[in-house]
């Protein structure tokens, strides 16, 4: 029967791998997705509270890939020629300064997080929450997505953002940092089109927001959970982390090549059938 429960288990982490791989990416909301499967695949024999941080900390898995595509745009420190031929280690300002946009947008939700998480966690992380927050930002992506259609961006690369555009982002990702289901790219994303950013570039912003932010959300959990993991739960994490990564990987690579020629009302629809189905099994409408 254990090792029944550890095969069931170990199974359970690569499903949940592949779930936070796609969502977490695609603006639909892999929180809301992973507290939704979590009704269906309940990992067994674990420490309580077990859950509550795995959900967050596998997300570690989903933020690597994100540093190993994107390493030479965030990576600071280049390799350079100087005038006798020797090579130097200098720091490249516009990275620089892409960090400092990229910390401006993260104040916002990291006080929350710090100040209120257990708050959120007790009283809005429920399945009801997660629904009605797909529909709502579902509506707000085909909205959006119809008035800007024939209109230019102002914004079509990352070193033409502004912090006041950071803000205005950071601020936007507050609303995920407070409601399940809302997604942290969705609301990144939803805030960066409204303020006339390009869909490529409000997308890459949003995979760089997402390192300091899934750093500082994990280390939080870990913490709050403490370093006590059976040799269970370290399999489970690592299972679905690893899982998570490579799903990313192709899953980030198919969004820039998608959104280059299609919008975001895909997704829009995608979250507002979604929620419909779970409010209906909610028994709600």
């Amino acid at each position: 029967m254990e090792e029944i429960k550890k095969m069931l288990n170990i199974i359970y982490s690569v499903i949940y791998g592949i779930i936070e791989g796609i969502t977490e990416w695609l603006p639909i909301s892999s929180t809301g997705h992973l507290i939704l499967a979590e009704n269906f695949l309940k990992f067994q024999g674990i420490s309580e509270g077990f859950f509550d941080m795995f959900e967050v900390v596998i997300q570690l898995g989903a933020i690597l890939a994100v540093v190993v595509l994107y390493f030479k745009s965030i990576w600071p420190l280049k390799n350079e020629k100087s005038k006798h031929g020797n090579k130097r280690i200098v720091w490249d300002k516009s990275i620089l300064n892409l960090w400092g946009k990229i910390l401006v947008a993260c104040i916002p939700a990291a006080i929350v997080g710090l100040l209120f998480d257990d708050i959120l966690n007790k009283y809005l992380y429920n399945s009801w929450v997660v629904a009605t927050m797909l529909i709502l930002v579902g509506i707000a992506f085909i909205v959006i997505e119809n008035k800007k259609k024939g209109k230019d961006a102002r914004c079509n690369s990352i070193e033409e953002l502004t912090y006041k555009d950071a803000l205005i982002i950071g601020l936007f990702q507050l609303i995920a940092a407070i409601f399940p289901g809302t997604s942290r790219s969705g609301a990144t994303i939803i805030g960066a089109l409204l303020i006339g950013i390009s869909r490529t570039v409000a997308a890459e912003y949003t995979f760089f927001l997402a390192i300091p932010v899934m750093f500082g959300a994990s280390l939080l959990k870990i913490l709050k959970f403490g370093l006590s993991f059976t040799g269970m739960e370290i399999a489970i994490l690592l299972v679905g982390m690893i899982v998570a990564f490579v799903v990313s990987i192709l899953v980030i690579k198919f969004l820039m090549n998608y959104i280059k020629k299609h919008d975001f009302k895909v997704f829009g629809w995608y979250r507002i059938v979604l929620g419909v189905i779970v409010l209906l099994l909610l028994g709600v409408l």
